[in-house]
């Protein structure tokens, strides 16, 4: 690599035109100032911390390519004797910074080595760093062929399943939308082409802010209604406007409880970016299914479970979790959606984690498809530890690839007439790239949009071995009800005429009264124990993505050993919590409490539903995430109030934590129904009044309902 450096570069050192003096390093002109340029930058990025991939790459191409032009210098005999000195004088300089970097952060010392693997990338840019000198290459080092990837056994166990095949089959020709293509054309040669941008674009974070916040200008609000009859918050509609408008890139950054995934889903909906593709954290991909029913009920969702087997690719959304995408992604970049959506989108901050790849193989392909697909990142958090956290969101969302800018960000940077050398190009590229579409806001933004308190289920999927045995408790529970009922129909003279729900409800409240002295697993009471314990771990991890984003939470559990799991899951993500329980003594709750209110390192309250429902302030959090539910709204109430009291200046939103397909939603449902008894009791509210009785009752007997109507 030495000699093919020497060989392009000597013709560079020459006069270029009649007349013209011979060019010499010193000037502003060749190689050395690209790498002074680059030298400082790693040193930059060393001095905040571990240095990035990208000042990685920068640094060995650095060094390879002070090693070529000191060998260069050396053997040129144009060169004289005292431009030779001046010339190795800087090159020393350059290799004295490099030194002081590598001892700064000592992972850069193997990337000096002479045996180091020089990746793609790094050949690359020593390309580009050597054509911005104005190096003549030969056309072997221009061209830069990437190793052959091995087929490995990620690849061997990706999945068709067969819905998809169907579907494919239903529309064998997918043609790209090459529409876009001029607009990326254009963006070549441009000014700013051969200067480094991406490091300057994210310190334009830190040092261009000038106090204002990091959220796009937005249209005002439209229509706030939805096709699912529900009305959108004025800031849930502004963002519908902008994508009515034509925008359809958006890093959705607002604080948990503003509505992101309803933001999403009619973003997409106005858009008509359908099929569309939803990839999210496990824990909440059932409830974006929910959410697609509640918002755009004419659009129809499908979960990808497993292998995909009861998938219906048939379907306007396909909602699938990041930890299942490795057996899925080849066949989820060529279904041709019109649309992607990201959520948590922190969790492909890490640029060689699989699910990171995965995401973004998945949106290069979507964007070959339909380049004006809409691409939505949501998360509470862009940021965890540093500004370069934006990299692979930037990447996802099409703004920047894995070198520079893309279209439509490099020609707003142009249309700002500044370099990363100019005073104001800081402030003016941060709002270039906020302008692609950053929009934050926080609850105390928009805090007259929101009602003051409000409940939000999160339904969760019990798919381990424990929940497949509650749903086994479930059925057996519901067995013995039905047989229940079935034996005293027939030792009547005369059955009834469809169902008797009186009977319904007797059997309902013999199979309580019998549960409470049981010990069996198919007992209502020791079923929602299991239930709550099944839950505890997603519950808590929810919590703590939720802590992250928005500071302090209230955890809410019913049982201990609920509680105790979500403590181990604190400690092992490294997050501080207290608690508050019945047997401990009035200082140690009182010192728990100060604890959470006061020292900022403490996250998370775990609390118990009966010893912390009455009595205590907890309004340093916002957000109270309920990870069992209680038998009465009343205890509900009671916990959320611990929050939503005199002196709350932020809206309060209570997370619910319920388990799909089992007895939770049931208790869910009924709790809300006695909370509509309240209103209206004592308020004076219209909601409808429930039939007066207990949950545990009601909820028995609506099980029993429901199955017996199967059967009529």
């Amino acid at each position: 690599m030495a000699q093919t450096g020497q060989r392009q570069r000597k013709s560079s050192s020459k006069s270029s035109g009649n007349g013209s003096r011979r060019r010499r390093p010193l000037d502003e002109q060749g190689i050395i100032p690209i790498l002074a340029r680059a030298v400082r930058e790693v040193e930059n990025a060393a001095e905040r911390g571990k240095a990035s991939p990208s000042n990685r790459t920068k640094f060995q191409v650095a060094a390879l390519l002070v090693r070529e032009e000191r060998a260069r210098v050396k053997q040129d005999a144009e060169v004289g004797d005292s431009e030779r000195a001046e010339v190795l004088k800087r090159l020393d300089g350059l290799a004295s910074i490099m030194a002081k970097t590598a001892a700064r952060d000592t992972s850069l010392i193997a990337l000096l080595a002479p045996e180091a693997k020089v990746s793609d990338a790094a050949r690359a840019l020593r390309r580009d760093m050597l054509l911005a000198s104005g190096a003549e290459l030969e056309p072997d080092d221009l061209l830069i062929v990437s190793e052959p990837t091995p087929v490995t056994a990620e690849v061997a166990k990706q999945v068709v399943p067969p819905s998809v095949k169907q579907a494919q089959l239903a529309n064998p020709f997918l043609a790209p939308d090459l529409s876009a293509l001029s607009a990326a054309a254009s963006s070549t040669g441009s000014r700013l082409s051969n200067w480094e941008l991406i490091d300057p674009l994210f310190r334009s974070f830190e040092y261009g802010a000038g106090g204002q916040a990091a959220s796009m200008e937005l249209p005002e609000a439209g229509s706030l209604v939805t096709p699912g009859g529900m009305e959108l918050m004025r800031h849930q509609a502004r963002l519908i406007e902008a994508v009515r408008a034509g925008h359809r890139s958006f890093l959705l950054a607002d604080e948990p409880g503003l509505g992101k995934t309803a933001q999403a889903l009619m973003a997409a909906n106005v858009a008509g970016a359908f099929p569309l593709l939803v990839v999210v954290p496990n824990v909440v991909k059932t409830n974006w299914a929910r959410e697609v029913q509640r918002w755009i009920p004419q659009r129809t969702a499908t979960v990808v479970h497993g292998d995909g087997d009861d998938l219906d690719a048939f379907s306007d959304v396909v909602i699938v979790n990041y930890e299942i995408l490795d057996r899925h992604v080849g066949w989820l970049g060529r279904f041709g959606f019109k649309g992607m959506v990201v959520d948590e989108a922190h969790f492909i901050k890490n640029a060689t984690s699989q699910r990171t790849r995965h995401v973004q193989s998945l949106a290069a392909a979507l964007r070959v498809l339909h380049p004006k697909a809409l691409m939505m990142a949501l998360t509470g958090t862009p940021l965890i530890n540093q500004i370069e956290d934006f990299r692979m969101i930037w990447k996802f969302l099409g703004w920047i690839d894995d070198k520079k800018p893309t279209g439509r960000l490099m020609a707003a940077l142009e249309e700002t007439e500044l370099t990363p050398a100019d005073p104001g190009f800081f402030a003016a590229a941060r709002q270039c790239v906020i302008d692609m579409g950053i929009v934050r806001r926080k609850k105390v933004d928009v805090a007259s949009d929101i009602p003051a308190r409000r409940i939000a289920d999160i339904p969760v999927e019990l798919d381990d071995d424990l929940g497949r045995s509650i749903r086994a408790s479930e059925a057996a529970l519901l067995a013995r009800l039905v047989d229940r009922y079935r034996r005293v129909v027939a030792a009547r003279d005369v059955p009834p005429i469809g169902i008797d729900h009186d009977l319904v409800r007797l059997v309902a409240h013999a199979e309580l009264e019998e549960s409470k002295g049981a010990s069996n697993g198919d007992n209502v009471f020791t079923m929602v124990r299991q239930i709550g314990t099944a839950k505890a771990v997603l519950a808590a991890d929810y919590t703590a993505q939720l802590a992250r984003n928005v500071g302090k939470v209230v955890f809410f559990a019913k049982h201990i050993d609920v509680m105790d799991a979500a403590e181990r899951h604190f400690a092992s993500v490294g997050m501080r919590s207290v608690s508050i329980r019945g047997d401990q003594s009035p200082k140690a709750r009182q010192e728990a409490i100060d604890g959470f209110t006061n020292d900022p390192d403490v996250s998370v309250i775990v609390c118990s539903l009966s010893a912390a429902g009455v009595g205590i302030n907890l309004q340093a959090a916002s957000n109270v995430v309920l990870a069992e539910l209680s038998w009465t709204s009343a205890e509900q109430t009671q916990a959320i109030d611990r929050v939503h009291r005199i002196g709350q200046e932020l809206p309060v939103t209570a997370w619910r934590i319920l388990a799909a397909q089992t007895i939770d939603l049931r208790i869910a449902d009924l709790i809300d129904a006695k909370a509509g008894l309240a209103a209206r009791a004592l308020d004076g509210s219209d909601v409808e009044v429930t039939a007066e009785g207990t949950v545990q009752v009601q909820a028995l007997s609506q099980m029993l309902a429901e199955e017996l109507e199967k059967s009529l």
